[in-house]
């Protein structure tokens, strides 16, 4: 059977788009429908949400991190073995930097790269009639962009639902359901966004309710049939697709828990497809590194909050040194973190680190980093050559007090181009930085 897709999108980020992409899911599943979801532009959190309802890996499309074939070899991985596969948008729907369309990380890019129709919702928190002139700006706004309907979001009152209804429909687009606004349906925030699904202790049962609101509220039909076919599949799967960051190494010991859990989904799948081992280990458990691995990863995620617990994990730091005199070990943004001298957390308690590169952070003296960048190597490394381009992103907090004597592991530019200078640490077989790595880049700029 042929995939049909469709995107939830929004004119910005906190309109709902998480909370209907998960209804979605939650009741197409019950359905009995093979369910999958993608989420558009750099994201983390999300995606682990998406693989809680479809037990499949959360997987990332970004226009300007990826190549157009990395974006159909994510694609094609998303679509296998699933009826109806739902997109979810980043920020809002034309949001992305100030470049060509198609090179922008707009969801956008990839609506119209893919011809997945836009599922437009719309935030009717203090607002009326006024969300039909917002639905019809959106939906004329691009050629390329096919917005197929609505749903109303945050609807108060049967009265308040009437009047966006009608004028949405007098827009000229249809609408497919109303969530009305009710306590309890809101899911817990931090500082990088949602609360992991992997800490809910009841996400089993807020996603079923989810789905009965669903059922209740959405016409789930409608939205079905306005889900678009998308193209058949390239042929094989590409076991190394144009602009895939290759494996770090045969077995890698990846960190995984609630303190190292932002790894990406298309990196994961690609390195097990290349023949790649990913072993995981816990350093909140107080785990090592598997010795018998011949590489380690420590990914992004919340050491700032277990930083106290951390300090005290003597055999995971033991089994790190011991692992990093012979071997790669790679650590990006919370790995980065805990790779370095001392982390100071929120209350500016210093707590002790794996001191195998000079760095020490804070989360007490807390500085907002955010952003795509483009990453040149110094140095031959594990993430490839000394010259090699790198795209990726930063979202953090935390700052660097004091940035010790390695050499740096790369220069970095904006998005658009501007210079930002070093980033990151590299001693021996040890690197780091705050820079979340997506995908590789060839020598001539690749255009979506």
């Amino acid at each position: 059977m042929t995939t049909r897709a469709i995107m939830v999108a929004a004119p910005r980020s906190g309109g709902g788009k998480t909370t209907l992409t998960l209804a979605l899911l939650a009741a197409l599943e019950r359905r009995g429908l093979r369910v999958g979801a993608v989420k558009t532009g750099p994201d983390y959190i999300d995606p682990a949400f998406h693989a809680a309802i479809t037990g499949r890996p959360g997987l990332n499309l970004d226009s300007w991190c990826m190549s157009p074939d990395l974006l159909h070899e994510v694609m094609q991985a998303a679509c296998q073995d699933v009826d109806v596969l739902v997109v979810e948008s980043a920020m809002g729907l034309f949001d992305g930097l100030s470049l060509p369309d198609g090179q922008r990380g707009a969801p956008s890019d990839i609506a119209a790269f893919f011809g997945i129709p836009v599922l437009f919702v719309l935030d009717m928190s203090g607002q009326g009639q006024s969300v039909g002139p917002i639905a019809k700006g959106f939906a004329q706004w691009s050629p390329h962009v096919q917005v197929n309907g609505v749903v109303l979001n945050r609807v108060a009152s049967a009265r308040h639902e009437r009047l966006g209804r009608e004028a949405v429909q007098a827009a000229g687009l249809p609408v497919y359901g109303a969530l009305m606004r009710q306590s309890g349906q809101t899911l817990p925030e931090r500082h990088l966004g949602l609360v992991q699904a992997r800490e809910h202790g009841n996400l089993a049962g807020w996603l079923a309710d989810l789905a009965d609101k669903a059922e209740r509220e959405l016409d789930l039909d409608g939205i079905l049939a306005a889900a678009a076919p998308l193209p058949s599949g390239r042929g094989m799967y590409s076991y190394s697709p144009a602009g895939l960051l290759p494996p770090p190494g045969q077995r890698i010991a990846v960190a995984d828990d609630a303190a190292f859990s932002f790894l990406y989904g298309h990196l994961a799948l690609f390195w097990r497809r290349a023949g790649a081992e990913l072993v995981p280990f816990s350093p909140l458990a107080d785990d090592p590194p598997d010795p018998s691995c011949t590489a380690c990863w420590l990914p992004g995620g919340y050491p700032e909050l277990h930083a106290g617990q951390l300090a005290q994990a003597t055999k995971f730091y033991a089994g790190l040194r011991a692992f990093a005199q012979t071997r790669p070990v790679h650590g990006e943004c919370g790995g980065f973190m805990v790779l370095g001298q001392g982390l100071e957390d929120a209350q500016g308690v210093r707590h002790g680190m794996a001191g195998l590169l000079g760095h020490t952070t804070s989360f007490a003296k807390r500085k907002l980093n955010l952003g795509y960048r483009e990453a040149t190597l110094v140095n031959d490394g594990v993430l490839g050559a000394r010259g090699a381009r790198l795209r990726g992103h930063e979202f953090h907090y935390a700052t660097v007090l004091d940035g010790g004597a390695d050499a740096p592991l790369a220069s970095l530019r904006s998005g658009i181009g501007e210079e930002l200078g070093m980033c990151g640490g590299q001693r021996g077989f040890v690197s780091g930085s705050f820079f979340h790595v997506l995908a590789t880049v060839a020598e001539q700029a690749q255009e979506v």
